[in-house]
C-alpha cells in the first residue's frame, strides 16, 4: 500500500474578493493587507509541517500565498515551488472584473442559478472539474513513481516524520482511527504535498472526491459544509490510499474541510 497527504489551502484575501468582485483567471489581482496576514498565519500553523511536494497555481495571489506560508516554514523555506496552470481559479469569461452580483443576475436571467451557471467565454464546472482531475491524476502518478523508485533504491521503510507533524495539528486520529492507528499495520506517508489554489477550484476537488473517489468524511461534517466556498486560506485535508501495485482509484479519506482556526488573530483590513 502506498499513502499520501494532499494538503490544500486557499489563497489569501484579495482587495477584490472584499468587494465581492469575480476575479477568475483574467483578473489577476494581489493580495491586500489581511490577506498577507492570511498568509503568514496560515505559515505558522504549518510551520512544523514537513511537506515533500509544493504546488501552486500561478496567479499573483496564490503565489503570494504559498511564499507567505513557506518562509515560516522549519522544514521548507527553500523548497521549490511547482507553479501548475491546472490549479488555476475557474474561468469565468464576461462576468470578470464585475460584481458578484452581477453574475447572479446573469444566471438568474438566463433561468438558472449560480455556481451551476456558465457565463459567455466561461469554463463549465464539468470542465472545471475534470481539469481538477488531470492535476490530481498527474500528482498520484508522480507519487507512486517516485515511491517505487524509493522500494527499488532504498531499504528504509516511510518516515513516520510526515504524518507525525500533520498529526499535530490536523485531527488524523479522531476522524481516521482504523487507518491512523499504530495498530493497523497501515506505511507512513510517502509524501505529504502542498497545494494552494482558489475557492471554485477547491470546491470542484471537493466535489470531485466526494461523487467519483467515494471519499469519506468527518461525520460531523453536513452537506451544506461540504458545499460551502472555503474562506481564504482555509485548509481541507485528505488521506489518500493506492493498494499494491497502485493500479485504479485509491480510497480517500477527508481529514477536515475549509479549516480556518488559525485566522483566529487576523485582524480584517479597514
Amino acid at each position: 500500500m502506498t499513502r499520501f497527504a494532499l494538503t490544500v489551502v486557499r489563497h489569501g484575501e484579495t482587495r477584490l474578493n472584499k468587494e465581492k468582485i469575480i476575479q477568475g483567471q483574467g483578473v489577476d489581482e494581489p493580495l491586500s493587507e489581511t490577506g498577507f496576514k492570511q498568509a503568514a498565519a496560515a505559515g505558522v500553523f504549518l510551520k512544523d509541517v514537513q511537506f515533500t511536494h509544493v504546488f501552486s497555481s500561478d496567479l499573483t495571489r496564490t503565489k503570494q500565498t504559498v511564499h507567505g506560508i513557506l518562509e515560516k516554514s522549519k522544514f521548507c523555506k527553500d523548497m521549490t515551488v511547482k507553479y501548475d496552470s491546472r490549479l488555476r481559479e475557474r474561468k469565468y469569461g464576461a462576468a470578470e472584473g464585475r460584481p458578484l452580483s452581477e453574475l447572479r443576475a446573469m444566471a438568474k436571467a438566463s433561468g438558472e442559478e449560480c455556481p451551476a451557471f456558465t457565463p459567455p467565454g466561461g469554463e463549465t464546472l464539468d470542465q472545471l472539474k475534470m481539469r481538477g482531475k488531470d492535476f490530481f491524476e498527474f500528482l498520484c502518478q508522480l507519487i507512486l513513481k517516485e515511491a517505487s523508485q524509493n522500494e527499488q533504491f532504498s531499504q528504509e521503510a516511510p518516515s513516520s516524520c510526515l504524518e507525525s507533524s500533520l498529526a499535530e495539528i490536523f485531527p488524523l486520529g479522531k476522524n481516521c482511527a482504523s487507518t491512523f492507528n499504530s495498530d493497523s499495520g497501515a506505511p507512513g506517508l510517502a509524501a505529504s504535498v502542498l497545494v494552494v489554489s482558489h475557492g471554485a477550484y477547491m470546491r470542484s476537488l471537493l466535489d470531485y472526491f466526494l461523487t467519483d473517489l467515494k471519499c469519506s468524511f468527518p461525520a460531523t461534517l453536513s452537506r451544506s459544509e461540504l458545499t460551502s466556498v472555503s474562506p481564504n486560506t482555509g485548509m481541507t485535508v485528505f488521506i489518500l490510499n493506492f493498494e499494491k501495485g497502485g493500479k485504479g482509484k485509491p480510497t480517500a479519506q477527508c481529514v477536515c474541510v475549509n479549516l480556518q482556526g488559525h485566522l483566529a488573530g487576523v485582524s480584517k483590513s479597514p
